[in-house]
Protein backbone atom coordinates (compact mmCIF):
# COMPACT_ATOMS: atom_id res chain seq x y z
CA UNK A 1 0.00 0.00 0.00
CA UNK A 2 1.03 3.31 -1.05
CA UNK A 3 2.19 5.93 1.58
CA UNK A 4 1.10 9.26 1.58
CA UNK A 5 4.56 11.58 2.15
CA UNK A 6 4.08 14.23 5.53
CA UNK A 7 4.98 17.20 4.52
CA UNK A 8 6.74 19.10 7.33
CA UNK A 9 5.40 23.04 8.32
CA UNK A 10 8.81 24.34 7.26
CA UNK A 11 8.67 22.11 3.57
CA UNK A 12 5.10 23.18 3.08
CA UNK A 13 6.38 26.97 3.34
CA UNK A 14 8.59 26.91 1.21
CA UNK A 15 6.48 25.43 -1.70
CA UNK A 16 3.42 27.78 -1.08
CA UNK A 17 6.01 30.76 -0.73
CA UNK A 18 7.93 29.09 -3.96
CA UNK A 19 4.69 29.03 -6.31
CA UNK A 20 3.62 32.80 -4.73
CA UNK A 21 7.16 34.32 -6.03
CA UNK A 22 6.78 32.59 -9.69
CA UNK A 23 3.05 33.95 -9.89
CA UNK A 24 4.52 37.56 -8.79
CA UNK A 25 6.61 37.38 -11.73
CA UNK A 26 3.58 36.15 -14.30
CA UNK A 27 1.79 39.37 -12.29
CA UNK A 28 4.09 41.45 -13.29
CA UNK A 29 3.97 40.45 -16.74
CA UNK A 30 0.71 41.12 -16.83
CA UNK A 31 0.97 44.37 -14.81
CA UNK A 32 3.16 44.91 -17.90
CA UNK A 33 0.87 44.43 -20.27
CA UNK A 34 -1.42 46.67 -18.42
CA UNK A 35 -5.21 47.51 -19.69
CA UNK A 36 -4.25 46.99 -23.55
CA UNK A 37 -5.77 43.56 -23.72
CA UNK A 38 -9.03 44.57 -22.60
CA UNK A 39 -8.35 47.80 -24.77
CA UNK A 40 -7.79 45.69 -27.47
CA UNK A 41 -10.63 43.48 -27.07
CA UNK A 42 -13.19 46.35 -26.54
CA UNK A 43 -11.94 48.11 -29.81
CA UNK A 44 -12.34 45.19 -31.93
CA UNK A 45 -16.06 44.87 -30.25
CA UNK A 46 -16.72 48.69 -31.06
CA UNK A 47 -15.55 48.38 -34.56
CA UNK A 48 -18.09 44.97 -35.07
CA UNK A 49 -20.38 46.94 -34.08
CA UNK A 50 -20.44 50.13 -35.64
CA UNK A 51 -19.14 47.95 -38.92
CA UNK A 52 -22.79 46.41 -38.48
CA UNK A 53 -24.65 50.07 -37.96
CA UNK A 54 -22.71 50.86 -41.33
CA UNK A 55 -23.82 47.98 -43.13
CA UNK A 56 -27.25 48.92 -41.84
CA UNK A 57 -27.34 52.67 -42.93
CA UNK A 58 -26.26 51.23 -46.39
CA UNK A 59 -29.20 48.67 -46.88
CA UNK A 60 -31.43 51.40 -45.33
CA UNK A 61 -30.03 53.94 -48.10
CA UNK A 62 -30.22 51.02 -51.08
CA UNK A 63 -34.35 50.84 -49.86
CA UNK A 64 -34.78 54.18 -50.78
CA UNK A 65 -32.83 54.03 -53.70
CA UNK A 66 -35.27 51.48 -54.77
CA UNK A 67 -38.15 52.74 -53.57
CA UNK A 68 -37.28 56.54 -55.48
CA UNK A 69 -36.80 54.47 -58.82
CA UNK A 70 -39.70 52.72 -58.21
CA UNK A 71 -41.45 55.90 -58.26
CA UNK A 72 -39.47 57.78 -60.54
CA UNK A 73 -41.19 54.32 -63.06
CA UNK A 74 -44.32 55.42 -61.66
CA UNK A 75 -44.19 59.02 -63.20
CA UNK A 76 -43.26 57.73 -67.01
CA UNK A 77 -45.94 55.37 -66.09
CA UNK A 78 -48.59 58.19 -65.68
CA UNK A 79 -47.06 60.52 -68.20
CA UNK A 80 -47.66 57.45 -70.34
CA UNK A 81 -51.20 57.35 -69.76
CA UNK A 82 -51.57 60.85 -69.47
CA UNK A 83 -50.42 61.11 -73.45
CA UNK A 84 -52.89 57.51 -73.92
CA UNK A 85 -55.89 59.78 -72.36
CA UNK A 86 -55.40 62.96 -74.09
CA UNK A 87 -55.58 60.61 -77.83
CA UNK A 88 -58.65 59.37 -76.48
CA UNK A 89 -60.08 62.84 -75.84
CA UNK A 90 -59.40 63.68 -79.23
CA UNK A 91 -62.34 60.76 -80.47
CA UNK A 92 -64.65 60.97 -77.66
CA UNK A 93 -68.16 60.98 -78.65
CA UNK A 94 -69.71 62.64 -76.01
CA UNK A 95 -69.29 65.09 -73.09
CA UNK A 96 -69.44 62.20 -70.48
CA UNK A 97 -67.12 60.79 -72.22
CA UNK A 98 -64.66 63.64 -72.36
CA UNK A 99 -65.03 64.26 -68.40
CA UNK A 100 -64.51 60.49 -67.51
CA UNK A 101 -60.95 61.17 -69.23
CA UNK A 102 -60.50 64.27 -67.83
CA UNK A 103 -60.56 62.57 -64.31
CA UNK A 104 -58.41 60.21 -65.26
CA UNK A 105 -55.49 62.84 -66.53
CA UNK A 106 -56.47 64.87 -63.58
CA UNK A 107 -55.96 61.62 -61.28
CA UNK A 108 -52.57 60.77 -62.79
CA UNK A 109 -51.36 63.98 -62.53
CA UNK A 110 -52.06 63.57 -58.99
CA UNK A 111 -50.06 60.95 -58.54
CA UNK A 112 -47.24 62.14 -60.61
CA UNK A 113 -47.49 64.96 -57.83
CA UNK A 114 -47.61 63.07 -55.00
CA UNK A 115 -44.79 60.65 -56.44
CA UNK A 116 -42.50 63.87 -56.92
CA UNK A 117 -43.02 64.57 -53.42
CA UNK A 118 -42.38 61.19 -51.98
CA UNK A 119 -38.86 61.40 -53.94
CA UNK A 120 -38.16 64.59 -52.76
CA UNK A 121 -38.41 63.43 -49.09
CA UNK A 122 -36.56 60.52 -49.93
CA UNK A 123 -33.87 62.16 -51.18
CA UNK A 124 -33.50 64.59 -48.54
CA UNK A 125 -33.74 61.10 -46.41
CA UNK A 126 -30.71 59.62 -48.62
CA UNK A 127 -28.96 62.74 -47.77
CA UNK A 128 -29.80 62.35 -43.88
CA UNK A 129 -28.76 59.04 -44.13
CA UNK A 130 -25.14 59.52 -46.29
CA UNK A 131 -24.14 62.27 -43.39
CA UNK A 132 -24.80 59.27 -40.43
CA UNK A 133 -23.08 57.24 -43.24
CA UNK A 134 -19.73 59.38 -43.37
CA UNK A 135 -19.87 60.12 -39.33
CA UNK A 136 -19.96 55.69 -39.21
CA UNK A 137 -17.43 55.70 -41.62
CA UNK A 138 -15.23 58.48 -39.58
CA UNK A 139 -15.62 56.33 -36.27
CA UNK A 140 -14.48 53.36 -38.01
CA UNK A 141 -11.36 54.66 -38.96
CA UNK A 142 -10.37 56.36 -36.08
CA UNK A 143 -10.84 53.72 -33.96
CA UNK A 144 -9.02 50.93 -36.58
CA UNK A 145 -5.83 53.58 -35.96
CA UNK A 146 -6.32 53.31 -32.49
CA UNK A 147 -7.06 49.46 -32.48
CA UNK A 148 -3.49 48.83 -34.74
CA UNK A 149 -1.60 51.32 -32.69
CA UNK A 150 -2.89 49.75 -29.32
CA UNK A 151 -2.67 46.19 -30.68
CA UNK A 152 1.37 46.88 -31.83
CA UNK A 153 2.14 48.18 -28.43
CA UNK A 154 0.57 44.57 -27.12
CA UNK A 155 2.22 42.28 -29.21
CA UNK A 156 5.31 44.10 -29.19
CA UNK A 157 5.10 43.58 -25.05
CA UNK A 158 4.25 40.26 -25.97
CA UNK A 159 7.20 39.27 -28.36
CA UNK A 160 9.25 40.86 -25.54
CA UNK A 161 7.63 38.58 -22.64
CA UNK A 162 6.30 35.16 -24.54
CA UNK A 163 9.33 33.68 -23.93
CA UNK A 164 9.75 34.32 -20.30
CA UNK A 165 5.83 33.91 -19.32
CA UNK A 166 5.94 30.88 -20.51
CA UNK A 167 8.36 29.53 -18.68
CA UNK A 168 6.97 31.09 -15.86
CA UNK A 169 3.74 28.90 -16.41
CA UNK A 170 5.55 26.20 -16.61
CA UNK A 171 7.06 26.83 -13.52
CA UNK A 172 3.92 27.16 -12.18
CA UNK A 173 2.02 24.53 -13.16
CA UNK A 174 5.20 22.18 -11.67
CA UNK A 175 4.88 24.12 -8.04
CA UNK A 176 1.39 23.75 -8.04
CA UNK A 177 1.98 20.21 -7.64
CA UNK A 178 4.47 20.47 -4.59
CA UNK A 179 1.86 22.46 -2.30
CA UNK A 180 -0.16 20.14 -0.35
CA UNK A 181 -3.70 20.32 -1.66
CA UNK A 182 -5.49 22.30 1.12
CA UNK A 183 -2.73 25.07 1.40
CA UNK A 184 -3.24 25.19 -2.37
CA UNK A 185 -7.18 25.73 -2.39
CA UNK A 186 -5.98 28.09 0.60
CA UNK A 187 -3.74 29.90 -1.86
CA UNK A 188 -5.80 30.14 -4.74
CA UNK A 189 -8.79 31.83 -3.04
CA UNK A 190 -6.70 34.52 -0.63
CA UNK A 191 -4.69 35.05 -4.26
CA UNK A 192 -8.48 35.48 -5.98
CA UNK A 193 -9.17 37.76 -3.15
CA UNK A 194 -6.98 40.29 -3.88
CA UNK A 195 -5.86 42.68 -6.67
CA UNK A 196 -1.92 42.51 -6.09
CA UNK A 197 -2.42 38.32 -6.33
CA UNK A 198 -0.48 38.07 -2.60
CA UNK A 199 -1.74 35.74 -0.59
CA UNK A 200 1.91 34.58 0.79
CA UNK A 201 4.16 37.87 2.56
CA UNK A 202 6.58 38.42 4.97
CA UNK A 203 7.15 40.66 7.72
CA UNK A 204 7.91 44.17 6.25
CA UNK A 205 9.06 46.10 9.88
CA UNK A 206 7.27 44.00 11.91
CA UNK A 207 3.97 44.58 10.01
CA UNK A 208 2.04 42.36 7.29
CA UNK A 209 3.85 42.49 4.10
CA UNK A 210 -0.17 42.88 2.79
CA UNK A 211 -2.25 45.21 4.50
CA UNK A 212 0.37 46.29 6.44
CA UNK A 213 -0.94 45.63 10.08
CA UNK A 214 1.54 45.59 13.04
CA UNK A 215 2.60 41.88 13.82
CA UNK A 216 2.75 41.61 17.81
CA UNK A 217 6.13 40.42 18.89
CA UNK A 218 4.94 37.27 20.22
CA UNK A 219 3.14 36.26 17.04
CA UNK A 220 6.51 36.53 14.94
CA UNK A 221 8.48 34.39 17.29
CA UNK A 222 6.26 31.92 16.40
CA UNK A 223 6.30 32.60 12.56
CA UNK A 224 10.01 32.64 12.81
CA UNK A 225 10.04 28.80 14.56
CA UNK A 226 8.21 27.37 11.46
CA UNK A 227 6.12 25.17 13.49
CA UNK A 228 2.94 26.13 12.41
CA UNK A 229 1.09 27.96 9.34
CA UNK A 230 0.32 31.11 10.72
CA UNK A 231 -1.64 33.30 8.94
CA UNK A 232 -2.52 37.93 9.22
CA UNK A 233 -5.38 37.96 11.72
CA UNK A 234 -6.33 41.15 9.88
CA UNK A 235 -6.30 39.90 6.14
CA UNK A 236 -5.85 36.15 5.83
CA UNK A 237 -2.49 36.06 4.28
CA UNK A 238 0.08 33.33 5.37
CA UNK A 239 3.30 34.82 6.77
CA UNK A 240 5.98 33.92 6.53
CA UNK A 241 9.55 35.26 8.14
CA UNK A 242 12.44 37.17 6.46
CA UNK A 243 15.03 34.53 6.41
CA UNK A 244 12.68 31.95 4.95
CA UNK A 245 11.52 34.72 1.81
CA UNK A 246 15.24 35.58 1.42
CA UNK A 247 16.39 31.59 1.31
CA UNK A 248 13.42 30.63 -1.67
CA UNK A 249 14.48 31.63 -5.27
CA UNK A 250 13.06 31.02 -8.59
Amino acid sequence: MATVKEYSVEEKLVSVLKLQKIDSKLDEIQILKGELPIEVKDLEDEIEGLNHRQHHIEDEIRGIQDFVSNKKNAIKDSEALIKKYEKQQNNVKNSREFEAISKEIEMQALEIKLSEKHIKDATEEIKDKNRVLETAKKAVSDKDLNLKHKAGELEKIIGETEKEETGFRKLSEEARTKVEPRLLAAYEKIRNNYRNGLAVVSIVRDSCGGCFNAIPPQRQAEIRQRKKIIVCEHCGRVLVDNDLDASVTI
